[in-house]
C-alpha cells in the first residue's frame, strides 16, 4: 500500500514556483524636494515674464549699443558701428569715467557704514526691553518715507543746497561747510591732532558722520533682515554660553557673529544694488543726461547703461566671492 502511494507521488510532476511581480511602487518625494518644485511655481510668473517681456528687451538693447540710430519720415534705421559707442564712452566722454569712479568711491564708503550700522541696530533691537516694536517701527519708517514722492522732494531740496553753497563759494564766501554738516574736517583734525593719522581718514569719518541721515535711510531693510537671523539663532545656545561663563563680546564673536554671517553676505550685495540702482547715484543721472540729447546720444547711453552693469556684476562677483570666505552655514540633516 505504501508502494503504491509513493509510486503515484512521483509520477506527478512538480512545476517550480514562478516568482511573483513586484508591485509598482511610489515614488516617495523627500520634503526638500516638495519645497523646491513649490518655489518652482511661485517664481514662475516671474520666469515667464521675464522670458516673453523682458528677455526680447534685453536683446534689442544689446543690439542698439553696437548701432548709429538714423531717424528719417518712414521711422528710424540702425547702422551697425561695432564698438563706436564703447569707444567713446571709454576713451572721449571724460565725464563718464569720472563720475564711474566716483560712484565705486561712494560705495566704498557706504557698504562698511550701512552694514555695520544696521548690524548694531539690530542687536539692539534684539534684547528683551519695553517698546521692542516701536523701535523697530521707528527705525523702518525712512525706508517708507524715502520712496516716491518723498524721495523726489529730499533729491530737489539736497540739489538746490549743492546749487547755493556753490554760488556762495564762487562769491568769495568763506563758509564752505553747508548747515547740514555735523562737524568739519577742522574739527576732526584738532581732535585727532595727538595721534598720527592721514588726511584720508579724516575725510572718511566727517563723511561718515556727516552722511549719518542717509546711511539711517538706507539701513532699515538690512536692520530687518538682521532681525530675522538674529531671532533664528536658538537660544539653547546662549544659555549654553552663559552656563560656561562666556561674556558678552565673546559670546558675539564666538557665536552671534558667525551665526548671522550669511545675513552679512545677502546685506551687503543688497547694498551693493541699491546703491548703484539708487536715483541719487551719478552715473545713472549722468546717462538719462546723455540718453535725453539726441539719437547718438541714445546709443551712447545704451552701451554706457551695459558697461556700468557689467561693472556691477564684476563688483558683486568680487564682494560675493571675498565674504563667501568667511561665511558659516549650519549643517542641517536633511
Amino acid at each position: 500500500m505504501d508502494k503504491s502511494i509513493k509510486t503515484k507521488k512521483s509520477n506527478v510532476d512538480v512545476k517550480p514556483a514562478t516568482p511573483q511581480k513586484p508591485g509598482r511602487q511610489r515614488k516617495v518625494t523627500t520634503l526638500q524636494k516638495q519645497k523646491s518644485r513649490m518655489g518652482w511655481v511661485f517664481i514662475s510668473p516671474f520666469l515667464i515674464g521675464f522670458l516673453v517681456i523682458y528677455l526680447p528687451m534685453i536683446t534689442e538693447s544689446i543690439y542698439f549699443s553696437f548701432c548709429k540710430m538714423k531717424t528719417g519720415s518712414s521711422g528710424y534705421t540702425l547702422n551697425f558701428v561695432g564698438l563706436e559707442n564703447y569707444k567713446y564712452a571709454i576713451f572721449t566722454d571724460k565725464d563718464f569715467v569720472s563720475n564711474l569712479w566716483k560712484s565705486i568711491l561712494d560705495l566704498l564708503f557706504q557698504i562698511p557704514a550701512i552694514v555695520i550700522f544696521s548690524l548694531f541696530i539690530a542687536v539692539l533691537l534684539n534684547e528683551k526691553m519695553k517698546g521692542r516694536a516701536i523701535f523697530r517701527a521707528i527705525f523702518f519708517i525712512p525706508v517708507i518715507v524715502s520712496t516716491g514722492i518723498i524721495e523726489q522732494i529730499d533729491l530737489q531740496n539736497y540739489l538746490a543746497e549743492v546749487q547755493m553753497n556753490a554760488t556762495e563759494i564762487s562769491q568769495g564766501g568763506m563758509q564752505v561747510t553747508s548747515g547740514t554738516e555735523i562737524i568739519s574736517r577742522l574739527e576732526v583734525q584738532r581732535y585727532l591732532q595727538g595721534m598720527i593719522v592721514g588726511n584720508e581718514l579724516v575725510i572718511y569719518i566727517t563723511n561718515l558722520v556727516n552722511g549719518i541721515y542717509n546711511i539711517v535711510n538706507k539701513s532699515g531693510v538690512q536692520m530687518l533682515i538682521y532681525l530675522a537671523g538674529l531671532q533664528s539663532i536658538s537660544p539653547s545656545i546662549y544659555e549654553s554660553c552663559q552656563i560656561d561663563g562666556a561674556t558678552a563680546w565673546e559670546t558675539f564673536w564666538k557665536i552671534t557673529f558667525p551665526m548671522i554671517s550669511p545675513m552679512i553676505l545677502v546685506n551687503t550685495v543688497y547694498t551693493v544694488i541699491d546703491s548703484f540702482t539708487s536715483k541719487s547715484n551719478v552715473v545713472m543721472n549722468y546717462i538719462s543726461k546723455v540718453y535725453n540729447t539726441n539719437n547718438d546720444g541714445m546709443m551712447q547711453a545704451t552701451a554706457m547703461s551695459w558697461m556700468y552693469f557689467l561693472m556691477v556684476i564684476v563688483i558683486l562677483l568680487a564682494i560675493g566671492g571675498i565674504i563667501s570666505a568667511y561665511v558659516f552655514y549650519q549643517r542641517r540633516d536633511v
